[in-house]
């Protein structure tokens, strides 16, 4: 177990007061998307609130990338880099972002519709919030990674989506990306893989598609994995610890 780097109390209590940061400047970033806006623009609010914290942003801390945020609009799966991309009526708008505070890094993601948006893609996004609960609720000791990617996969298949097979969530704390690494669905994984225990903390990404799972790189830039057919993608996560108490939602 020693490779999962397990958490103290005390840990965890620091991680959470980053998450709470955390997840008020995602809700704040996810508020600013609207027709008109740029991804930049985004990118720029994320920094100035981010300033404000003692922390740093987590993300221009792994190398090669230089952004406080992922901004991954309609067929972007992830790691969409900000820019001059406009963002238009209807638009879907992944935000992810993460924290890094007093030797702890917290990671959150969300995605929401720019100004009016479709019947259908309302159902899309409303799909994946309800399988990243499902996926919390599986996040207690006696349970295993298998359990909460057999959550997230029943929601998204179950509504008739694709989750995607090339990415995964993971554990988290001093480093961004951590053991155990978390699928979004339980196609390779064996039924009673990594066990749950009190102690790690855990970002639970649920990354799906409306249409087929394939991702392909979009571009030149080494980052933006887009979908293969084109279709839109959602992306929805938190930081969850497991304490004696039971799951926590740092990044509420």
């Amino acid at each position: 177990m020693d490779k999962f780097t397990l958490k103290t109390p005390e840990e965890i209590e620091i991680m959470a007061e980053g998450g709470k940061m955390l997840g008020e400047i995602r809700n704040k970033v996810a508020m600013a998307v609207k027709p008109g806006v740029t991804s930049g623009e985004l990118e720029s609010l994320a920094n100035n609130l981010i300033e404000k914290t003692s922390g740093k942003a987590s993300f221009k801390m792994v190398p090669g990338y230089r952004y406080a945020t992922c901004i991954s609009i309609n067929d972007v799966v992830v790691h969409g880099i900000p820019g001059k991309d406009i963002i238009k009526e209807g638009d879907i708008v992944g935000v992810d972002v993460g924290l890094f505070y007093k030797g702890f890094h917290t990671d959150t993601a969300v995605t929401v519709g720019a100004g009016k948006i479709e019947s259908d893609k309302q159902t899309f996004l409303d799909t994946g919030r309800r399988a990243l609960k499902e996926a919390i609720l599986q996040v207690k000791t006696g349970k295993t990674i298998w359990d909460i990617s057999q959550a997230m996969q029943k929601i998204v298949e179950g509504s008739g989506y694709s989750a995607v097979t090339a990415l995964t969530g993971h554990g988290v704390g001093k480093n961004l990306h951590e053991e155990p690494a978390i699928p979004c669905l339980t196609v390779g994984l064996q039924k009673f893989s990594v066990k749950i225990v009190e102690g790690m903390v855990l970002a639970v990404e649920v990354m799906y598609n409306m249409g087929k799972s394939e991702v392909m790189y979009k571009n030149e830039d080494g980052w933006t994995i887009s979908t293969v057919d084109g279709k839109i993608s959602g992306l929805f996560e938190h930081t969850v610890a497991v304490t004696k108490n039971g799951a926590v939602v740092l990044t509420q």
